[in-house]
């Protein structure tokens, strides 16, 4: 997470988003971005969205569950409206969340640093509408607990948390990101993109990190075009 320190805001919410695209008379592919940092994923897209390399798509909604998290402030900068959601009891919170979602017609949640697990219940009522970056290669379909790079190494992949350090500590000379639907198996869900990176000789954990969070802002994009068109 980013050591990038937040500053000081108010609590607001705008009438409309300004990054919304005004291109198309059809209805906008709405978006519900969760953050739990400084929010450098859901700047990717803000970005992209006011460049207009996703045409027709629109953020309506980011949460948090952290009031001081950076990612409320880009948010809010943007004029998009935030919500701060206290993590406490995990079906309380859900249902708060599933109706804040429903009340913002959210067509695709985004998991850019949202740092909770969200149940099996919870997703059922969001069918293939969830979807996670992870730092790790992941298989096609998700499952499995290995990996063929592009040259045709094998290497185990790393779920969790920890999956920069997981492939540090394995030595292995190629890791990646990727974009992936959720599931109730943590990290296991079928991959929309990703992208191999090189563990280059003396990287550490924090380099590594580094490398791959320019890559997953890419693919957080590439991810959320490929969706919208396909809706």
């Amino acid at each position: 997470m980013s050591n990038e320190q937040p500053q000081s805001y108010e609590w607001r919410i705008s009438r409309k988003p300004k990054q919304a695209s005004e291109a198309s008379d059809e209805p906008p592919y709405r978006l519900g971005v969760l953050i739990s940092g400084s929010g450098t994923n859901l700047q990717s897209l803000i970005d992209a969205i006011e460049r207009q390399e996703l045409p027709g798509v629109q953020i309506t909604l980011v949460v948090s569950n952290q009031p001081d998290a950076y990612g409320l402030v880009r948010a809010q900068n943007s004029g998009i409206p935030t919500r701060f959601l206290p993590w406490q009891n995990r079906a309380e919170s859900e249902n708060r969340l599933r109706h804040l979602l429903s009340e913002f017609q959210v067509d695709l949640i985004v998991l850019a640093g949202w740092m909770r697990i969200l149940s099996a219940d919870f997703l059922a009522h969001f069918p293939n509408r969830v979807i996670n970056i992870h730092p790790a290669l992941l298989p096609d379909d998700g499952t499995g607990s290995t990996y063929t790079t592009s040259n045709g190494t094998q290497i185990p992949v790393f779920r969790g948390l920890h999956a920069v350090k997981q492939a540090l500590d394995a030595g292995v000379k190629i890791t990646g990101s990727s974009v992936h639907y959720v599931t109730p198996e943590v990290d296991a869900g079928p991959v929309i993109c990703r992208e191999e990176v090189s563990i280059e000789p003396g990287d550490t954990e924090e380099s590594l990190h580094e490398r791959l969070k320019a890559v997953e802002h890419r693919l957080i994009v590439e991810a959320v075009r490929r969706l919208s068109h396909a809706k």
